[in-house]
C-alpha cells in the first residue's frame, strides 16, 4: 500500500467541488470482475479484514454511500440477476461479521452528524496524518456544524501498531466507538479496550496527542470527549 497512498488519499483534493456519491455498484461485481471479497489480497481471514477496513473507509470519508446487493454480507458469487443472492452465506462467521459491521456503521452515520452533516464543505473534514506512507496509516478527523468532531484511524497493513502516536485535537477520553478489528466482526480484538487518553502534548499541527494501538488492516473511529 505504500506505493499507492496517493490513490487512497488524491480524491479528498476535489471532495468538495460538487455532490459525490461513493458507490460500490453492479458495475464492480459482474462480468468476470469478481465480487468485492475476492477484489481483496491476502489469505481469507485478510481478504475480510481487507474489506471491513474498505467499508469504514468508504463510511467514515464525505460522500454518501452506495452498496449493492450482497457487498453487505460478502457475496462470493458474481451477481446474476437470474437468481437470488447466497443468503446462506450470512451464517457464517466472518459474512455474519460483514453483515454486522455495515450495521454498525449505519448506525454510527445517524449518531454522529460528524460523519455525515458536512459531506459538501470542506470545514467538514481534514488530514491529521497522510503522509506515513512507511506504515500506511493514515489519520484523519471529521467534524459537524456544533463543531463536534470524531477522528478515523486506518492502518492499511496486516502488522498491528502498538505505541503509536497520533495527534488529536483536544485532551481527555476519546471513545472507540467503532474497531474494524473487533471479534464481533470476524477480527482478531486489537484495540483500546474502548477509550483513548489524550494529553495536552504537542504532536505534528495539533496541541494534543495519545498513544494508541492500531489493529491490523483495521480501522478506529474515536469520539471526541463530551
Amino acid at each position: 500500500r505504500r506505493y499507492h497512498a496517493n490513490h487512497l488519499t488524491f480524491g479528498f483534493m476535489y471532495a468538495w467541488t460538487e455532490r459525490f456519491v461513493l458507490p460500490l455498484s453492479h458495475d464492480e461485481v459482474v462480468h468476470g470482475k469478481s465480487p468485492l471479497i475476492y477484489k481483496m489480497p491476502g489469505d481469507e481471514w485478510q481478504k475480510f479484514a481487507n474489506l471491513r477496513l474498505l467499508f469504514v473507509f468508504m463510511w467514515t470519508r464525505p460522500g454518501k454511500k452506495l452498496l449493492f446487493m450482497g457487498g453487505e454480507f460478502a457475496q462470493t458469487r458474481e451477481w446474476d440477476h437470474d437468481r437470488e443472492l447466497d443468503w446462506w452465506l450470512d451464517r457464517q462467521p466472518l459474512h455474519a461479521g460483514v453483515r454486522a459491521l455495515i450495521g454498525d456503521l449505519n448506525r454510527l452515520h445517524r449518531e454522529l452528524p460528524a460523519l455525515h452533516e458536512l459531506d459538501a464543505e470542506p470545514q467538514g473534514f481534514t488530514w491529521i496524518d497522510c503522509n506515513n506512507v512507511d506504515e500506511s496509516i493514515f489519520v484523519y478527523r471529521r467534524r459537524d456544524a456544533a463543531g463536534r468532531e470524531v477522528v478515523i484511524v486506518i492502518n492499511a497493513t496486516p502488522v498491528v501498531r502498538t505505541n503509536h502516536r497520533i495527534a488529536l485535537p483536544s485532551a481527555g477520553i476519546w471513545i472507540e466507538r467503532l474497531n474494524s478489528d473487533a471479534l464481533a466482526y470476524g477480527g482478531s480484538g486489537v484495540g483500546n479496550s474502548g477509550r483513548v487518553v489524550a494529553v495536552e502534548e504537542p504532536w505534528m499541527s495539533l496541541d494534543c496527542s495519545a498513544w494508541i494501538t492500531v489493529p491490523p488492516l483495521g480501522a478506529l473511529v474515536l469520539e471526541a470527549p463530551g
